[in-house]
């Protein structure tokens, strides 16, 4: 006799979930120029205070240094980043946001509140604050298995 799959209906929902989470923020992001790959890219390169190496970034991002050389490339086609030699080691490069790319994070920012109340326009104030409880619950895995 099998079990009933309890947690499949759950997985799609996330799934789903995740998908309409992408399409609202391309939306959104679209009219800046950017995309959600880009955005999280500057959003994680304005953390910085100095400019970070590619390596820096890939680490951060959790991504292959190769997809970080991409973005790079296409926001700084965009002058929204340069590159600049590290003063430290002539074989590396550092990463700098410019001032474009400052006024470009304004305007994500924008957006990406924008897209956050689409999405979240169906739930009630005290939803929201559950929805809030529960993704740290997932977010906070101390188990690490994420």
């Amino acid at each position: 006799m099998s079990t009933p799959d309890t947690d499949g209906p759950l997985a799609e929902q996330l799934l789903r979930l995740t998908r309409r989470l992408h399409r609202i923020q391309k939306r959104h992001l679209g009219p800046v120029g950017i995309t959600p790959a880009q955005s999280r890219l500057l959003r994680t390169l304005a953390h910085y205070e100095a400019p970070p190496r590619m390596a820096d970034l890939a680490q951060r991002l959790e991504v292959v240094p190769r997809a970080v050389t991409s973005l790079v490339d296409g926001l700084e086609a965009g002058g929204l980043v340069r590159r600049a030699p590290d003063p430290g080691n002539r074989r590396a490069i550092r990463i700098e946001l410019t001032d474009t790319g400052q006024e470009a994070l304004k305007k994500l920012r924008a957006a990406r509140r924008a897209a956050a109340e689409d999405i979240l326009a169906p739930l009630t104030a005290e939803q929201r604050e559950v929805l809030g409880g529960l993704l740290s619950a997932l977010l906070d895995d101390p188990e690490g298995r994420c």
